[in-house]
């Protein structure tokens, strides 16, 4: 692991990874040190309320963890299934921020092969549109969460789509920055289709 002092000093590209998975590091220590104390708290107490919640609180780091992990920047470039990432990464996300909420997720994709680097951009990607339907539900309260992918000749396209609130109320502000710079990092598109069920928001990217 690289340390910050170890950084180059015409920064770049490199540096910035380097930050990345340098910050990833530090978060991912710090969970596990938070996860270990809860544990060992856990097993130490005596009264079964308790213990219960704090073996719930134990779980719910936990996936915190795997989400984190499943976000990370890829360290290497290689060849990954963008289905098997994304469905990992949803599994991550539903179980971190979702399932307390009564907000379901449900998935239908494609096998495609892509760059890590790729992958990782349109994970976080779907993980800022999801996390940000999520918070801006109109309701506040239980609903349905979709993600589609297809894929044609030319294009890959991931499709978000929320029944409890429309697209413009929840893409917007910071995680629509990030949406829109990482697309313009894929040469893609953002399209936003809103309607009396709920809203979508298409985005479309190069083969």
């Amino acid at each position: 692991m690289s340390s910050l002092s170890e950084l180059p000093p015409d920064g770049g590209i490199k540096a910035e990874r380097l930050l990345l998975r340098e910050l990833a590091h530090r978060i991912d220590d710090e969970l596990a040190s938070a996860i270990d104390l809860v544990s060992k708290a856990a097993n130490g107490c005596d009264a079964r309320e308790a213990a219960q919640t704090l073996a719930s609180l134990q779980d719910r780091l936990e996936s915190h963890a795997r989400l984190h992990h499943a976000l990370q920047m890829p360290e290497f470039s290689t060849t990954v299934d963008l289905a098997a990432y994304l469905r990992q990464l949803c599994r991550s996300i539903s179980r971190a921020s979702l399932e307390g909420e009564g907000i379901a997720l449900s998935l239908l994709l494609h096998p495609l092969k892509l760059s890590s680097e790729r992958c990782w951009m349109l994970g976080m990607i779907v993980f800022e549109l999801i996390t940000s339907a999520a918070r801006h539900r109109s309701r506040g309260g239980a609903g349905a969460i979709h993600l589609e992918m297809w894929v044609t000749a030319a294009s890959i396209a991931c499709c978000i789509t929320d029944s409890g609130s429309s697209g413009e109320s929840w893409y917007r502000g910071e995680a629509r920055d990030i949406v829109e710079v990482l697309a313009a990092r894929l040469q893609g598109a953002v399209d936003i289709c809103v309607g009396p069920d709920g809203g979508r928001i298409v985005v479309s990217v190069p083969r």
